[in-house]
Parts: C-alpha cells; sequence; structure tokens
C-alpha cells in the first residue's frame, strides 16, 4: 500500500512540476541569457524522458558550522536517493537533520518538508543543496517547494502511567531519568524538540567539579563547600539563595564522579581552568564538549528502561481537587496524551527565547541560546490553579564577548579569545583606548563594555594572534566562510570585522584617532616588555607577545546571553513551592527552570554543573518520598 501512495505521489509530482515548467519557461527579468539557455536545454531533454535528466548529482550549501554537501541520485521521473556526503554539523543537533531530511524528501519527492526541530540551519541547508541538484538534473526546484509534503490526520489519543514524568531533556532532565531508571522508579520523559541535549549540547562543555575526586586528580585538595559558597556570593551580587547554593557546593562533586561513572567523561589532559571568578581551580571541560556529554548522557539513557517522547511538547499540569499535581497533558504531531504520575519533574530550561518574560536590559542583549528556551515550565507552573512562585526573573546571565550574526542574534567568540589573551589581543573601546584587563572576569570586562560607547569594545589582533583567534571559532558556528564574508564587508555591516595593513587604516575605519590607537598600542607594548601591566594589572602570564606588524583587525564584543537567573521558587528538596510559601505536592523542579541558585549571574561552568546536581538530587528526593508513603 505504501509504495502505491509513493507512486502516486510521483505521478501528482510530475504533473504539478509539469504545469511549473510550462508556465515559468520565459526568463525572469535581468537574467544572463546564456545561463538561462543553458538551463532551459537541461529541462527540455529531462522533459523529452520524464522530469529530470537521470543521473548523479552534487552540491554544496552552508550549514551551521561549514558546508553541507549532498549527492542525490535522480531517474527520469524521481529522486532515487538523497545522501549528505560531508559535513560537520553538530552532533546529537545538525545530525538529526541529516538523519531525517534526506528520507523525508525521497518519501514525499518534494522540497516542502519541514525542518528539524532545533536543527534548522542545517535542514535548510540540505534543501538548499537538493535543490541545486533537483535544477542540474533539469528539473523545477521551486515547484518541488510547492508540493505537499503530509496531509493532516486527525488525532489519536493516549493515556499513560509512570511513577515520574519528566518534561524537558536537557542536561537536568537526562541526569534525572538516568538516576531515577537507577533507583528503580518507572520513567517517562517528554521533550519538545527532536532529540534530547538542551542547553549543554550548544554550551562550551565546562563544569564545575568541587570536592570531586577528579578535582584532586586534577591538582586541587583544598577547596571547599565555602570557598564555592562565596565565590558565587561575590559573582552573584549576594542574591543567591544561601539554601540551594549549599546545596550545589554539597553535591556537584559526587555528581561529577557519579556522571563519570555513567559514560560523561572530562578532559583531563586540559586539566582544570583557571579562572578570575574562582579562588580555587575547579572547572572542567566535557570530553567532546556540550556535545559530547549530551551525546553521552542519551547512550546512558537508552540503556535503561524510560520511555522517551520526542517531538512531544508538555501544555499543561494536572492538578487534582486537593491541589496536588498528578500528571502533564502533551502532544506530538499526531498524538494527544495525559500522563498520569506520582510526581512530575520540571526540567524545562530557561526563557530566553521568549520576550514576554525577559526585562527591559535582558530584551536589549543578543541572544545566542537554544531556540527550545521558551519557558514553558516557568509558564505552565505559574497557570492558575498551580500558582508557583517566581524569583529573579529580572536577570540573566550575560557575556561580554558576542558577535551580532544577525538582528538580536550573537554567536560566541570566547573560545578564540581565551587563545588571544595568551598571545597579544587586546580589548579596545571606540576611542581606541585600552580601558579593561583582558583576564578579568566576565563579570568586570562585561561592566567595563556595558559602560562604553553603544555597548560594545573592539578585540584589537595583529595577523598572527587573528589566525590562531580564527581557528578556535567553529565550535561556536563560525565558519571560515563567515569570517571572509565579514572581513570582505570591512565594517560596513554587523558583526563589525574591521582590517587593514596598518594601525592607522583601522582606526580610520572604525572611526578613532589613529593617534589614540598607536598609543595605546605602544603603551601596551611596554607592558609586556616590562612584564608589568601599570594600567590593568594584567598577569605577566598573559602577557608575553607584543602587538606585532600587521595587517591588523578589529573585531565587534558585544554583550550575549543564552541562560537566565531566575525561575521557579523551589525548597532544598527541589519542591516547587506556591505564591503563599507552601510546597506544590507532587511537582518538582530541577536546572534553569529554578530561579535564585545563581544571584544576577552566574560564573563559567556552574549552569551546566547545577543542571545535572538538581538532576540527580531531584531524582533522590522523588524516589525518597515515594519509599516512604
Amino acid at each position: 500500500m505504501k509504495e502505491k501512495v509513493l507512486r502516486l505521489g510521483k505521478t501528482l509530482t510530475a504533473l504539478l512540476l509539469t504545469f511549473c515548467l510550462a508556465a515559468c519557461s520565459a526568463p525572469a527579468e535581468g537574467t544572463n541569457p546564456a545561463d538561462t539557455a543553458a538551463e532551459t536545454a537541461t529541462q527540455e531533454a529531462a522533459q523529452e524522458s520524464g522530469l529530470y535528466v537521470p543521473g548523479t548529482y552534487t552540491a554544496s550549501a552552508a550549514g551551521l558550522k561549514g558546508d553541507v554537501t549532498v549527492e542525490v541520485v535522480f531517474s527520469a521521473d524521481a529522486i532515487d536517493s538523497v545522501t549528505v556526503t560531508d559535513h560537520t554539523e553538530t552532533d546529537g543537533i545538525g545530525t538529526n537533520a541529516v538523519d531525517i531530511i534526506p528520507g523525508e524528501i525521497v518519501e514525499s519527492q518534494s522540497l516542502g518538508v519541514d525542518a528539524v526541530s532545533g536543527a534548522t540551519v542545517t535542514s535548510n541547508a540540505i534543501l538548499e543543496a537538493v535543490a541545486d541538484c533537483v535544477t542540474q538534473a533539469g528539473g523545477d526546484a521551486e515547484a518541488l517547494k510547492a508540493v505537499p509534503v503530509t496531509e493532516e490526520t486527525e488525532k489519536t489519543e493516549e493515556t499513560l502511567e509512570a511513577d515520574l514524568v519528566i518534561v524537558g531533556g536537557g542536561a537536568a532532565g537526562m541526569t534525572a531519568c538516568i538516576r531515577a531508571e537507577e533507583l528503580g522508579l518507572n520513567v517517562i520523559l517528554v521533550e519538545k524538540m527532536a532529540f534530547m541535549g538542551g542547553a549543554i549540547s550548544i554550551s562550551g562543555g565546562n563544569q564545575v567539579v568541587m570536592g570531586s575526586e577528579l578535582q584532586k586528580e586534577a591538582g586541587v585538595t583544598d577547596d571547599s563547600v565555602e570557598s564555592m559558597v562565596d565565590d558565587f556570593m561575590a559573582n552573584g551580587a549576594g542574591l543567591n539563595v544561601p539554601e540551594l547554593l549549599t546545596l550545589y557546593a554539597e553535591n556537584v562533586g559526587e555528581t561529577s564522579d557519579w556522571l563519570q561513572s555513567k559514560g560523561v567523561t572530562f578532559d583531563m589532559e586540559g586539566g582544570l581552568h583557571q579562572l578570575a571568578e574562582y579562588s580555587h581551580d575547579r572547572e572542567l571541560a566535557y570530553t567532546g564538549s556540550g556535545a559530547g556529554a549530551a551525546e553521552n548522557m542519551r547512550n546512558a539513557i537508552a540503556e535503561t528502561d524510560a520511555q522517551v517522547l520526542l517531538n512531544t511538547r508538555a501544555s499543561e499540569l494536572v492538578v487534582d481537587e486537593n491541589g496536588v499535581v498528578t500528571g502533564v497533558l502533551a502532544s506530538s504531531d499526531d498524538t494527544d496524551y495525559t500522563i498520569q504520575a506520582q510526581a512530575v519533574l520540571l526540567a524545562t530550561g530557561g526563557y530566553g527565547n521568549n520576550k514576554d518574560l525577559l526585562s527591559e536590559e535582558m530584551q536589549s542583549a543578543l541572544y545566542y541560546g537554544p531556540v527550545s528556551s521558551t519557558g514553558d515550565g516557568v509558564i505552565m507552573a505559574t497557570a492558575e490553579g498551580v500558582d508557583a512562585a517566581t524569583r529573579l526573573m529580572e536577570y540573566g546571565k550575560r557575556y561580554p564577548n558576542g558577535i551580532e550574526v544577525s538582528e538580536g542574534i550573537a554567536k560566541s567568540t570566547i573560545a578564540g579569545n581565551i587563545v588571544g589573551w595568551t598571545m597579544s589581543a587586546i580589548l579596545v573601546n571606540a576611542e581606541g583606548n585600552r580601558v579593561v584587563d583582558e583576564k578579568a572576569s566576565n563579570r568586570t570586562i562585561l561592566e567595563t563594555e556595558l559602560e562604553q560607547e553603544g555597548q560594545m569594545l573592539y578585540l584589537l589582533m595583529d595577523q598572527e594572534t587573528f589566525d590562531a583567534w580564527k581557528a578556535q571559532l567553529g565550535g561556536a558556528g563560525i565558519s571560515e566562510e563567515d569570517i571572509e564574508s565579514y572581513l570582505e564587508a570591512n565594517g560596513s555591516t554587523t558583526p563589525v570585522f574591521i582590517h587593514g595593513e596598518t594601525l592607522e587604516e583601522v582606526a580610520e575605519t572604525a572611526g578613532m584617532d589613529p593617534a589614540i590607537l598607536t598609543a595605546t598600542v605602544e603603551r601596551y607594548n611596554s607592558f609586556v616588555q616590562s612584564g608589568v601591566d601599570e594600567d590593568f594589572g594584567r598577569s605577566a602570564d598573559y602577557m608575553t607577545m607584543e602587538i606585532g606588524d600587521g595587517p591588523y583587525y578589529l573585531v565587534e564584543q558585544k554583550p550575549r546571553f543564552a541562560t537566565t537567573m531566575g525561575g521557579l521558587v523551589v525548597n532544598t528538596d527541589l519542591q516547587v513551592e506556591n505564591t503563599s510559601g507552601e510546597v506544590i505536592e507532587g511537582l518538582y523542579a530541577a536546572g534553569e527552570v529554578v530561579g535564585g541558585v545563581m544571584g544576577d549571574d552566574s560564573p563559567s561552568g556552574a549552569n551546566n554543573g547545577w543542571a545535572v546536581t538538581s538532576g540527580k538530587l531531584a531524582a533522590e528526593s522523588i524516589s525518597g518520598k515515594m519509599g516512604s508513603n
């Protein structure tokens, strides 16, 4: 039956394409006559024998992290196969599009297939490359985009039961799922995206490991709960909730070691990171960055009996007459679910991609977080009848090192900056003056940046430093091709990438006084020679190279954010409380959806650490309360 439907779909596609080829044969105004003639000849050749000139064609289009290359095989009247032959997209995110989109194109014989949620850029790259192949084969790509893919079908209704339903498949939700299954609970995990991973998948992949065997193995044995709490309080302007912060500090070490036992490994060769925010070195990178950690968590879940519902969005908490949360309502494309459970854990992440929940100040910052961070957990929990309390909703974690790749959207240069500080990169303002220690804490640099004209700074680099800097940006989705296009614009568009053979040239392009910028460089180089930064105290360890000969580069640095600091009020058992300060029975929260742990700002590695620690603790709390009932 499926083969008959597919043949019928191909027939309808053929009719539609034949109509479009006839209707659209006139060349568009402004097209090259030679190109039009060649395309028309190819299409005529195709029409003589079918829709396409049979054969194998290849094409590439820009993905998130580089070009995506496809190979498409055509028969006379159909797209027989689509294969992605080369890509560098993120495992567990972009690779979902690589796995799904080609098959859907072949099955539907259409280029109108929907992008995979969370992997839109990769999806569109595949579709664009296949469209190129269609044109090469004499077909009409525009007509294929209009071919309907699916017909709406009536949804079915299904009721499921579990001990625990987890809403959200990011780091907190996945960790809770692994631990709850380990403790013998029957778990259903609901994730609205096509994959589990959440914010950790696109994070820098660093985590606080204070108190762990990992930290001791890496050489730090004198860290303490008190030291971590003090550092976090200082970084969060004292707005942190002491009880939750202490809970975090007391348990993150054990959680880190437990995670490693579940297959989430850490980069011990890279060692602990030296950061201005911390009085002791307590941050490690995951092996394979955040995407590697997420992949290992997914693998651990696959070894459990947990039921995972992807592409399924929870919309409402089910509450009984006594105010106890007894489940959730959720829906996928074809099924409406009622999921009954003894406990519901909200692990839905933040709300950075929902401007209705952001303060005016946060709305002005560039966003670079996951598209899934729309505040679903906060919205469901604060709905009438549940009435959960929130706190610190006005705050978000802003970093000072973003470039604005499209309106309101940022990508991070931090990986390149870290290398740049070991060489000769410095930060200057719009006047060309150096204004901060480049190795100060993110908070200090951000506060300085916000005081500047246009709330931005510039990275100044010579050629050697720029080459090393740009080589580190692929992981943030900034490709060599992107950088070349930014440099070609030379400051005329955002993101601002200015280049010139001399300091005078880059200064004039940026609207700076060349004399000021030149004097800034000369003064900094004198500090390198003496080993003492008389202006801002940059460590001599990070002043080992003078700014050398040109060419020179100026790259914008703007505030960016992905993580929100506010969220639901919980107690130390991770139970959600209502606006009267009472526990909402049956409702728990973990990860970024919880408000108050970080205060108004989070230090590096803190959010991933909190996500996994609170996820594990929530599962243990839920299991313990079920055992006592």
